[in-house]
């Protein structure tokens, strides 16, 4: 370990930076964390509230006599959670 902390290798590898911004494939993969020690990211997001705004667009629709229009406005909700969860950030 000694051997690292010689004058050249500062030379050669400038000291990192703590205001430096993550490189963006870091920034792509940044999870939030939750209080408890859960990450999350945008795919867990989608894909827990898919489920009940699935239920709740079919329940709706079933009531009002349209459940066709129902899994129709189903599919449209998953297409929209789909491209949340995938999108790419620029």
């Amino acid at each position: 370990m000694r051997s690292l902390d010689r004058r050249s290798m500062y030379s050669i590898f400038a000291p990192l930076d703590p205001a430096e911004r993550l490189p963006r494939e870091l920034l792509l993969e940044q999870r939030s964390r939750l209080p408890w020690g859960i990450l999350l990211g945008r795919q867990h997001v989608a894909g827990v509230l898919w489920i009940p705004a699935f239920l709740t667009t079919l329940a709706l629709f079933a009531w009002l006599g349209n459940p066709v229009a129902g899994f129709a406005v189903a599919g449209l909700l998953l297409a929209g959670f789909a491209l949340v969860a995938f999108r790419r950030r620029r």
